[in-house]
């Protein structure tokens, strides 16, 4: 679909999400056109005015978006200053990308999405990892049939990191979206929901690996987990999901996807590389972008006709890559219609939701329905 309009972007925040994940792609969007970035401190080497010089710049937020040529806001700053952000964008007449986490809670989430809707702005949520390429062959095999009916599955973020980050994931509660259940837990759970909805109810347990305890979640800081065990029960259809983040991980090939089904069982290892690639300076317009070896494909276990259980490998799906986030949210912008919206504000404050059934099973032992 050719879009006819341009729309002027502002971007709050200038660190790694906005130099890697927001500029470069609102630069391969046809229709989004970069205007301006808030950076409240630029320093040489990590300065907005030195990398772009050609568009505006500002050290506070307020004159963006009091700026009536900006039309969008990108929010790339932690995530405790994102709600408030988002709501006086959208005040200010703004459409608005929101990085993830999102918000810290489902009201907090579904009051910024009825705002949108009273405005009549687009609101959406930065979940890049729907676009992931193992993400999507996961899709295909269900979408497919290919696995049968699914009576449990296993998504895993796992990692060897002993020093705790020093960065908002790391020093910001969970009370303020802080910690590994909204950084990375987010995610996981963001594609459990596509795939299979909301649970019937919930259990977690939260650990804090690195000093070999479990702990609550609660609001001190010796309760905050670096490490997640969750099973998500749907008891319609008897499937369990298994969401697992750990930090005590020593692996070669960190586990990804288990998935078991009636007609057959997929394996996969290792993360989706495009966040790897583009760390390390690879431009989304590259051929390799997305791309994986294929010393990385999973392993497919399906019953032949004759009732043998076999073995191959299968590929990785052809990455779309994370371009598609932002091809959807400019034709959300030029279209209006919420079905255009990649991700949803509504389905984030369901996202949401199952995080704080997780917390509050942690807290209580119980299963907990979202």
């Amino acid at each position: 679909m050719a879009l006819s309009n341009k729309f002027n972007v502002g971007i709050i925040g200038y660190g790694l999400s906005a130099k890697v994940f927001q500029i470069p792609f609102v630069a391969l969007t046809e229709s989004l056109v970069l205007h301006s970035i808030v950076q409240r401190s630029p320093s040489p080497g990590n300065s907005a005015p030195e990398d772009h010089p050609s568009v505006k710049h500002f050290t506070s937020i307020e004159p963006m978006l009091a700026d009536p040529d900006v039309h969008v806001i990108i929010i790339s700053t932690p995530p405790n200053t994102h709600f408030e952000t988002a709501r006086d964008a959208l005040r200010n007449g703004k459409h608005v990308l929101v990085e993830k986490p999102f918000v810290p809670t489902s009201a907090q989430a579904e009051e910024l999405a009825a705002l949108a809707a009273e405005k009549k702005r687009v609101l959406c949520v930065y979940q890049n990892r729907r676009w992931d390429s193992d993400f999507l062959t996961v899709q295909k095999l269900i979408r497919e049939g290919t696995l049968g009916r699914i009576v449990e599955f296993e998504t895993h973020f796992d990692r060897f990191r002993l020093e705790k980050p020093t960065t908002w994931k790391g020093q910001l509660s969970m009370d303020q979206a802080g910690g590994v259940l909204y950084d990375l837990g987010t995610h996981l759970l963001d594609q459990v929901f596509v795939l299979f909805g909301m649970p019937t109810s919930v259990s977690a347990k939260f650990l804090d690996q690195r000093e070999g305890r479990i702990v609550t979640g609660g609001s001190d800081e010796s309760q905050q987990p670096d490490s997640i065990a969750a099973v998500l029960t749907y008891a319609d259809t008897g499937l369990l999901v298994h969401v697992r983040i750990s930090v005590v991980s020593v692996e070669t090939k960190q586990p990804r996807f288990r998935i078991r089904g009636t007609k057959g069982s997929y394996q996969k290892a290792f993360l989706d590389p495009q966040e790897d690639q583009l760390r390390g300076g690879m431009a989304a317009t590259d051929a390799r972008f997305g791309k994986e070896d294929e010393s990385r494909y999973g392993r497919l276990c399906y019953v032949t006709e004759d009732g043998k259980i076999e073995e191959k490998v299968y590929p990785t799906t052809e990455p779309e890559t994370y371009t598609k986030i932002f091809e959807g949210f400019a034709k959300a912008l030029e279209t209006g219609n919420e079905d255009d919206i990649p991700v949803p504000a509504s389905q984030a404050a369901k996202v949401l939701r199952i995080i704080e059934a997780l917390r509050e099973s942690a807290k209580t032992g119980r299963d907990v329905a979202p």
